[in-house]
This record gives C-alpha cells, structure tokens and sequence, in this order.
C-alpha cells in the first residue's frame, strides 16, 4: 500500500474557485485523485478537491511557517 500525505477527503461543502493551473499539475492532481481513491477503495474524486487538503497538509507540516507564525504572535 502507497503511503500517502493525504488521508481521504471530507465531503464538505464545495466552495468555488477560480484557479488556472499548468497541464502537468493538473495531470499529476488527477493521478494523486485515482491513487488516493484506490487506496481508499473510493472512486477517485475531482482534482480541485485535492488542493484546499494539500495546502492545509503543508502548512501544518511547514516548521518554517509554525516558527514564524509563534514568533508573529506570541501572546497566541
């Protein structure tokens, strides 16, 4: 089994947006939604779902961010 940073996805409810993406990030979120929904015995989900998870996932692991942001507020 894969070892993937990103468990399965929430069904929340979708919030729209516009983004343009390059061809081979999309290729490669469209891969990353067909491995995660094999792995999870789940059809694959759309793409666009994969990024809000993606972005919460490296910014909870970003030590850089975590760092600055104690350091920007240290009363919080």
């Amino acid at each position: 089994m894969t070892k993937l940073k990103l468990g399965p996805i929430a069904d929340d409810k979708p919030v729209k947006v516009t983004l343009e993406l390059p061809a081979s990030l999309h290729r490669d979120l469209t891969t990353y939604a067909d491995i995660l929904g094999r792995e999870g015995d789940q059809p694959p989900t759309e793409p666009i779902r994969l990024i809000v998870p993606m972005l919460q996932r490296f910014i909870e692991t970003d030590r850089g961010f975590a760092k600055a942001r104690r350091n920007a507020h240290p009363d919080s």
